[in-house]
């Protein structure tokens, strides 16, 4: 099998049973042997964060010396991004082999397992081949019935919540109660739960429709019902915290003057909760040093969260799809601009996107709107006629390399800074449109 009939396989794969559960996955890993069984996982789960606080434990684990696994998703630019072992994205040629280990299992199912569950399976044997210390698995949705959440109890040395908003409530629930719930269905017996809680960056629990004390309060009773020891990030442990575009430094209790190469005022948040989760890791048997730490931290890439993609115009690409994901990159953009920048935007037609450009339209002066390339996404006219329902000037794009240039083009005019913000799935398209224009005109 070759690298392309590896991907051709992977994305072929169809949904061909209706049973909600864990019984797919299951079957698949005990085919294989049970891989999953042989490693040692943090579990990380939330509904924004958990790609940030993954990479973060990561990266410090890594400079620490311990062979680390990391399972994302979705991947931003290669499928590959989506296995990593010490930050280095699974080689072609090993997915390939892989996959081909996997695949006459799964063909043998008679329920099929989801792309999901396959790709779960693929990683789960690649992290056995090499013999990872710990796996950082980040659950897809939810947590409770993801298929990440097929590993033993025995195996999980520490289970992070991040962070609970309203998102996925067609699956998970339409309550931010419901939610934590779903997402709490990962904590393990005896083992160490850590809920990240609210971060202040984004905003009042009143603005983001969250109560925070009564999620906090349903991960609790789980954990309390598991025997699992709650722990709960403090914030007010962070000090001195300077953000800048290019990241930002802060202190954690003793930890002073600590350098994050992450920009984005919601990281040094992120961070708490990493360097929470540390202090637990330490007490299971995973200790690092203040020099790893900060080794760890200032080292760690996370493409598409408030990243540069050009500074002549400046380009900001920022993931945030959801209510409380928009509100942390408008709460960046309030930190870093004095006057109001434009904005490109595409988002999926399932999430509350009206909420979302009311929240934009705080700091958008014009936008530029495009459709993402997926079967959910909403059209780019309908979204600029809800921006323009707003009060903020709007104009639809066909494709996102129109939408792009056109932006940079304008932004280049009137010295302005562009964010482009909403799904991951076109941050590809983005840079390389970006890119395109750089080089088509050099500044």
């Amino acid at each position: 099998m070759t690298y392309q009939e590896a991907l051709d396989y992977i994305h072929s794969v169809t949904w061909k049973g209706s049973r909600p559960g864990l019984e797919r996955i299951t079957e698949l890993c005990h085919r294989l042997g049970d891989p999953q069984n042989k490693l040692k996982f943090i579990h990380v789960a939330g509904t924004n964060g958990k790609g940030s606080t993954s990479a973060m434990l990561s990266a410090v684990l890594s400079a620490a010396g311990y062979r680390v696994g990391l399972f994302t998703s979705p991947f931003i630019l290669r499928f590959n991004e989506r296995m990593q072992v010490n930050g280095r994205d699974i080689p072609d040629d090993v997915l390939a082999d892989v996959t081909a280990h996997v695949r006459p299992h799964a063909d043998a199912m008679a329920d099929a397992p989801t792309e999901f569950e396959l790709i779960t399976a693929i990683a789960f044997e690649y992290f056995r081949r090499e013999a990872c210390d710990i796996v950082v698995l980040e659950v897809g949705m939810g947590g409770r019935l993801d298929s990440t959440n097929v590993i033993p109890p025995e195996s999980v040395v520490l289970s992070v919540i991040t962070g609970i908003a309203l998102d996925h409530t067609a699956f998970l629930g339409d309550t931010p109660e419901a939610i934590a719930k779903e997402k709490a269905g990962i904590i393990k017996p005896g083992t160490p739960i850590l809920f990240g809680g609210a971060h202040p960056a984004v905003g009042s629990d009143e603005k983001t429709e969250i109560d925070y004390r009564a999620v906090a309060e349903v991960i609790r009773s789980v954990a309390e019902a598991q025997g699992a020891p709650y722990a709960e990030t403090d914030h007010h442990r962070l000090s001195r915290v300077s953000c800048e575009l290019d990241g930002a430094t802060l202190s954690f209790g003793r930890l002073t003057e600590l350098r994050i190469s992450l920009p984005g005022v919601y990281q040094p948040y992120n961070a708490a909760t990493v360097l929470t989760a540390l202090e637990l890791l330490e007490d299971r048997g995973y200790p690092v040093t203040e020099a790893h730490v900060r080794q760890g931290l200032t080292s760690v890439r996370w493409p598409g969260r408030f990243e540069i993609l050009c500074r002549h115009p400046l380009v900001i690409s920022d993931g945030g799809h959801n209510p409380e994901g928009v509100d942390a990159a408008v709460a960046s953009a309030k930190a870093f601009f004095k006057e109001k920048i434009y904005l490109l935007s595409g988002v999926m037609a399932d999430k509350d996107y009206h909420l979302m450009v009311r929240r934009m339209a705080e700091v958008a002066e014009r936008v530029f709107t495009v459709r993402p390339d997926n079967d959910r996404a909403l059209s780019a006219a309908d979204y600029a006629s809800a921006f323009r329902e707003e009060g903020v000037p709007a104009e639809g794009f066909d494709t996102v390399e129109l939408a792009v240039h056109a932006a940079m083009d304008a932004c280049l005019k009137q010295n302005k800074a562009l964010l482009t913000l909403g799904s991951l799935y076109m941050y590809g398209e983005v840079r390389a449109a970006v890119k395109a224009y750089t080089e088509r005109s050099p500044l």
